[in-house]
């Protein structure tokens, strides 16, 4: 690593934890900027900059593809293989909400897609 690419996870870090204080003060971002004298623009700058490396440390869509395990009776869901109204390969009611699914997605988007699934009720 060179002294440039130092120097940017440097103030990638410095400017992770000044979202995270940010966005943990309750407040809003104008507010919080001008509290702490920090630009807005300089602001989401930065965060545009942080999304974008957490973006790069995604896994990429090319690996292998793994089996999810999903507990379904967590999910009080209702798969429904016979809806007639559907193209897709798997159909999943979860409430009011219909989640289609094709033969043909990936098992990363799968497994988020039941990720954020758990955490709604």
């Amino acid at each position: 690593m060179n002294t440039r690419e130092v120097t940017s996870q440097y103030r990638l870090n410095q400017w992770t934890e000044i979202v995270r204080q940010c966005r943990s003060s309750g407040q809003t971002i104008a507010v919080w900027c001008e509290e702490n004298n920090i630009k807005r623009t300089s602001y989401y700058y930065w965060l545009k900059k942080i999304r974008q490396a957490a973006c790069e440390t995604l896994p990429s869509l090319n690996e292998n593809n793994t089996i999810v395990p999903v507990n379904i009776s967590d999910l009080a869901v209702k798969i429904d293989p016979s809806d007639q109204e559907s193209t897709s390969d798997i159909v999943i009611h979860i409430g009011a909400v219909k989640l289609e699914i094709r033969n043909t997605a990936s098992a990363i988007l799968i497994e988020n897609v039941f990720k954020v699934l758990k955490n709604v009720r």
